[in-house]
């Protein structure tokens, strides 16, 4: 005579019940804001192609900020447009730049509020790639060791300027190391590094390559950003940064990288961060336009799966939207 087997009953679950045995929560501690200022505006810009973000001023902001901080966000990441772009991105670590500007109107309004920057070259690039580039016939290389000497040079003027954390994304080998001997020889310890550990090269970037004004004039980024096919190498780059002094690593983008999120928060229990990039927002903004998806539940949906596979901090264009549904 067979034995039956039992398994215990699920329970239908009224709302409060749900609640009540939810294993994954949602905070807008959870949640960073990306905020792109300029120096060429006198007021916010639209980007077309990520509905809800906007270009700001470098007058408008700290309020921008603030408005952010009001609503429960504890910090922001930083991007700068720069007036004018050179070959040498002297605007990424002038005393006077963009962001080392919006960071002391930040800091002057919000000093609470966590400032986080984003390292990198391409904004301030003429060429809109990550690093000083050398040109032969019809290849061009990007010159690692001379472009960590200026990143080295951004972090210590954002520091200087008042940023909490440095977030170098230009994934240069080397660059974090170099960047905390640094900050630590000029007084700056207790200044953070959050490392784009395992940044992949992504179709899904082309939304912030408008709002950044950051489109490479020539090639691409494969040659220095992660082949989208490699795990096992995404695990050696964290494990580098980490080695280096990495404070929090960074897995982007989001949901194609989901496995990737999982094994390095797995692997190295270290504050993981992960990006929903702008192509992942622009998209399901276009289909919550088109009535295919309804944008609340999908971003709420979206949001627990990332915390579920790891993410202790979640950069996401939806923030601001995120903290007050989550006041209701």
């Amino acid at each position: 005579m067979r034995r039956l087997l039992h398994r215990p009953r699920r329970l239908r679950r009224s709302p409060a019940l749900r609640n009540l045995v939810r294993e994954t929560q949602l905070s807008a501690y959870d949640f960073v804001l990306p905020l792109f200022v300029s120096q060429k505006l006198e007021r916010r810009r639209p980007i077309a192609n990520m509905p809800g973000v906007f270009q700001l001023s470098l007058k408008e902001i700290a309020d921008e900020a603030k408005r952010a901080q009001d609503l429960g966000l504890q910090a922001i990441l930083l991007f700068g447009i720069p007036e004018k772009k050179d070959e040498q991105a002297s605007g990424a670590y002038a005393e006077n730049g963009v962001v080392q500007e919006a960071l002391k109107a930040i800091k002057s309004k919000c000093p609470d509020l966590v400032a986080i920057t984003d390292v990198c070259l391409c904004e301030y690039m003429s060429h809109g790639h990550c690093g000083v580039t050398r040109i032969d016939g019809d290849h061009f290389h990007v010159l690692n060791d001379e472009t960590v000497e200026l990143l080295v040079k951004t972090a210590l003027s954002h520091a200087a300027s008042g940023a909490d954390l440095v977030a170098p994304s230009d994934m240069m080998d080397g660059r974090i190391g170099a960047i905390r001997e640094a900050l630590d020889a000029d007084g700056f310890d207790q200044t953070g590094i959050m490392s784009y550990a395992a940044k992949f090269a992504s179709v899904f970037y082309g939304p912030f390559r408008e709002a950044a004004e950051s489109p490479p004039q020539f090639g691409d980024r494969r040659s220095y950003q992660m082949d989208y096919a490699n795990a096992d190498e995404a695990l050696l780059e964290v494990a580098l940064d980490i080695d280096e002094g990495a404070d929090i690593i960074m897995v982007k983008p989001a949901l194609p990288y989901i496995d990737i999120l999982w094994r390095v928060h797995e692997r190295f229990g270290k504050p993981t961060a992960v990006y929903h990039v702008s192509g992942e927002y622009a998209m399901l903004k276009a289909a919550a336009g088109q009535g295919i998806v309804e944008e609340r539940p999908a971003v709420f949906e979206i949001m627990t799966a990332l915390r579920r596979a790891g993410a202790d901090i979640i950069i996401t264009y939806w923030a601001r939207e995120l903290a007050e549904w989550l006041r209701e």
